[in-house]
């Protein structure tokens, strides 16, 4: 669905959503000015169309034992999308993987990683990095605290 299409009382759902998608519909009627109903089935078309990816439970990484997060660049040897493909499809196939995006600059990709320990990340790196003939080079910087983490998006209006 094209942004053009949201009106500023499907942004406001949205917002409320993006804080807590468990937010029963009645209480986002009471605060955007809809009927439950109405909420009921804009919220049915976000999600018919895509608008509403996925809805998921937010897992505190240090209470499963996650303790440590990475950002790594990763440049590969060669730029040809047969490699950059098969990089993409080996990524999202790691759980260890949270993010990945291919970028512009001296990295081709930049993932975020999360392991329980040093131990994990060296075992990630031997098979993602050091086990691929097409990775060139790779950095790692070691987060040191986790700020801001979010997935929310900025709508207008909401």
């Amino acid at each position: 669905m094209p942004a053009a299409e949201l009106d500023p009382l499907d942004q406001a759902i949205l917002s409320r959503l993006q804080v807590d998608c468990r937010t029963i519909a009645e209480s986002i009627g009471a605060q955007v000015g809809l009927s439950t109903a109405a909420v009921q089935r804009r919220i049915k078309r976000l999600r018919a169309t895509g608008v509403i990816a996925k809805e998921v439970a937010v897992v505190e990484p240090r209470s499963v034992g996650v303790d440590m997060t990475f950002i790594v660049g990763v440049e590969m040897e060669r730029e040809r999308i047969e490699v950059l493909e098969a990089f993409r499809k080996q990524v999202l196939s790691d759980p260890a993987v949270q993010q990945c995006y291919y970028v512009t600059g001296s990295a081709d990709f930049v993932l975020v990683v999360m392991c329980r320990d040093m131990a994990e990340f060296e075992e990630f790196t031997r098979r993602t990095f050091f086990d691929n003939g097409e990775v060139r080079h790779f950095t790692t910087s070691v987060v040191m605290d986790r700020v801001k983490v979010g997935l929310t998006v900025p709508l207008n209006g909401g």
